[in-house]
C-alpha cells in the first residue's frame, strides 16, 4: 500500500488524547487545531459546553409499526428531510435502531460522507426510532437551538468531520468526544438572534422550496401508475396486509422453488393487482443477455490504487453516482473484466429490504480504470426489445421495489440479497419501444425540473452558512 506522510511537531501531538498521528488529523492540528473557524482568540469554547448528549432508548410496544432511520445515505438528503425508512416492530427491528429523539434534538451522523451533518425535525417523532450511529444532542441555556443548528450545518464543519476528525478504513467515522473538541467563540444570545432574523425570511423561503420538490421516487411511482392505470392506494394496502389466505393450488404458480412463505405469496399478491389491467407482461429472463457479478478487492478510504464504487452510489433516479472514496493496489488476471463503462446497467445485488436490486446507469464517459464491487450485478440485456432506462425506472419504481423487497433472501432484513434467478423470474410490462421511451421521456422531464428547484435550495443554504460565519466573524471582532 502507499505511504501518506507528513510533517508535524513532536509537541502538538499531545493535542489528542489517544496520540492520533495521522495525516489527515495532523494537517487540522498543525493549521488550526480545533480551532476550525481560524479565530485565533483566547476564549473559545468546546462544542461540549453548547451540546449535552441525550441518548433514550426508544420504547416499542406490542403490535405497533414504528419508522426506522439509519445512517445510510438513502434515508436522509443533502437539505436534512427524512427521505425513506425502515419498518420495524417491537420483534423486529435491528439492534443499531434503539434511540428516540423530540423536536429539541439535534442529531448528527457519525458517518463520514454524511449527506448533512446536523438534523432537526420539527414534527412529530414519536414513531420514529433511530440508530445509534448518529450522536444526539440538546442546546445548552444561552443557546438558541436554531442557530446551533445552522451553525453545525455550516461547509466549513462538515468539511472538517469528513476530511480530518474521521477515523477507520472501512465504514469510517469519528469520535463524539473528538466532535465536542471542536471549538467556537462564545456568541451572545443577542448576536444569535440577530443572525436568526436575518436567516428567518431566507428560510421560509427555504421550506416552501422544499414543499415544492418532489421525490425522485414519486416521480417515477406517479408516471408507471398513471402509465398501466395502476391504483397505488390499493398496492399499498396489500403490502400492509400480515395475514393471507392462500389456497395450496397457488402455490406452484410462478413459484419454481415452491416458495411458501407470506413474503412471496404476498409479493404473488401484489403483482395480480399491479398487472391486471396489463397486457405485456413478460419475464425478464427473456431480454437478459448476461449477467455478472462485480469484485470486491481489500481497498482503504482515500489511499492509492484504483477506485472501487460503493453501495451508495446507486440512486433512484436510476444515474450511478461516479464519485468513488475508496481505492486498491489489488490485482487480478481479468481485472479489466471489472472496469465500468459508458452505458452499464447495474443492479445492487445486496442491501436492505427497501433498497436491494435498486438499479443505475453509468451515464458518462469513464476516462479512468474503475472497478464495481461484489454487491453489484452487472446485467446486459437484448436492446433489440429493451430501452435500459425504462427498466432501470422500473427497476427503482413500486413495481421493482415490492417485488424485490419480497423475493430477496436473508435472516437479517437489514442486509439482504438476490441472484440472477430472482432477476431471471422479474415478471415486468414490456410494451413497445417507442412507449417505454415515452415513458422515460416523460420521467426525465418531471426530475429535470427539480434542478433549478435544487439549485434555489442550494442558494438558500449558502446564505444562510454565510450568515452564521458572518456573526462568528463578527463575535471575533467585538472578543
Amino acid at each position: 500500500m502507499g505511504v501518506i506522510g507528513f510533517k508535524r511537531k513532536l509537541s502538538s501531538i499531545n493535542q489528542d488524547d489517544t496520540v492520533r498521528i495521522d495525516a489527515k488529523f495532523g494537517l487540522l492540528m498543525e493549521t488550526s487545531g480545533y480551532d476550525i473557524f481560524k479565530t485565533n482568540k483566547p476564549n473559545l469554547i468546546p462544542l461540549k459546553e453548547v451540546l449535552i448528549p441525550n441518548y433514550q432508548l426508544f420504547d416499542f410496544e406490542e403490535d405497533e409499526e414504528y419508522y426506522g432511520i439509519p445512517t445510510g445515505k438513502e434515508y436522509t438528503n443533502e437539505f436534512g428531510d427524512i427521505t425513506s425508512y425502515q419498518i420495524v416492530t417491537r420483534e423486529d427491528h435491528p439492534n443499531r435502531l434503539r434511540y428516540k429523539a423530540d423536536e429539541e434534538s439535534i442529531l448528527i451522523s457519525s458517518l463520514k460522507g454524511a449527506r448533512t451533518p446536523a438534523l432537526n425535525f420539527d414534527f412529530d417523532l414519536s414513531k420514529y426510532v433511530f440508530s445509534n450511529g448518529f450522536y444526539i444532542f440538546n442546546v445548552t441555556q444561552n443557546w438558541k437551538k436554531e442557530f446551533v443548528l445552522f451553525l453545525l450545518r455550516t461547509e466549513r464543519l462538515k468539511s472538517v468531520l469528513d476530511n480530518n476528525l474521521f477515523r477507520g478504513i472501512g465504514i469510517s467515522s469519528y469520535k463524539e468526544s473528538d466532535f465536542l473538541k471542536i471549538k467556537i467563540p462564545h456568541i451572545s444570545v443577542e448576536a444569535q438572534n440577530c443572525a436568526l432574523e436575518k436567516i428567518t425570511p431566507i428560510n421560509q423561503e427555504l421550506k416552501i422550496l422544499k414543499e415544492s420538490r418532489l421525490r425522485s421516487e414519486k416521480i417515477i411511482n406517479q408516471v408507471f401508475s398513471n402509465h398501466f392505470k395502476i391504483n397505488l392506494d390499493e398496492v399499498h394496502k396489500i403490502d400492509k396486509t400480515r395475514i393471507l389466505s392462500i389456497p395450496l393450488s397457488n402455490v406452484k404458480i410462478n413459484n419454481s422453488g415452491l416458495r411458501g412463505s407470506l413474503r412471496w405469496n404476498k409479493m404473488q399478491y401484489i403483482q395480480n393487482i399491479i398487472y391486471s389491467k396489463i397486457d405485456c407482461i413478460e419475464t425478464l429472463g427473456r431480454f437478459i443477455q448476461s449477467t455478472k457479478n462485480g469484485w470486491s478487492p481489500l481497498s482503504v478510504e482515500g489511499g492509492e490504487g484504483i477506485p472501487v464504487l460503493g453501495q451508495e452510489h446507486f440512486s433512484s433516479n436510476a444515474k450511478l453516482k461516479i464519485d468513488p472514496s475508496k481505492f486498491t493496489e489489488q490485482t487480478r488476471n481479468n481485472i479489466e473484466d471489472f472496469f465500468i463503462k459508458k452505458g452499464d446497467f447495474f443492479v445492487s445485488r445486496g442491501n436492505t429490504v427497501d433498497l436491494v436490486a435498486l438499479a443505475s446507469i453509468v451515464r458518462v464517459d469513464i476516462e479512468d480504470d474503475i472497478i464495481y464491487p461484489d454487491l453489484y450485478i452487472r446485467i446486459e440485456f437484448d436492446e433489440a426489445n429493451i430501452n435500459k432506462e425504462y427498466l432501470a425506472f422500473l427497476f427503482n419504481s413500486f413495481i421493482g421495489r415490492l417485488y424485490f423487497k419480497y423475493v430477496a433472501k436473508g435472516k437479517n432484513q437489514t442486509m439482504v440479497k438476490v441472484s440472477s434467478a430472482e432477476l431471471l423470474n422479474f415478471r415486468v410490462p414490456i410494451p413497445s419501444k417507442e412507449q417505454q421511451a415515452e415513458i422515460v421521456e416523460a420521467i426525465k422531464t418531471q426530475l429535470d425540473e427539480q434542478k433549478e428547484i435544487d439549485r434555489q435550495i442550494e442558494e438558500k443554504q449558502q446564505a444562510i452558512n454565510n450568515i452564521i460565519e458572518g456573526a462568528i466573524k463578527s463575535e471575533q471582532t467585538n472578543a
